[in-house]
């Protein structure tokens, strides 16, 4: 039962974040996005030098 109710943890959390997602959209179809979350959309769709430099070093 324990990988059950793991799996149903899961799931709960799954739903959880999809809610979440979805009350952010509709906040921020009422009200706009702030100026710190545009720059925060934007940084996490840059590449990532440090992400870059480590793939880079392991693969050496």
């Amino acid at each position: 039962m324990t990988s059950s109710r793991g799996h149903q943890g899961a799931h709960g959390i799954g739903q959880v974040e999809k809610q979440l997602n979805r009350q952010a959209q509709a906040a921020e179809q009422m009200q706009g996005t702030s100026e710190t979350d545009q720059e925060v959309l934007a940084a996490s769709q840059e590449p990532s030098s440090v992400m870059e430099e480590i793939i880079d070093t392991h693969n050496e």
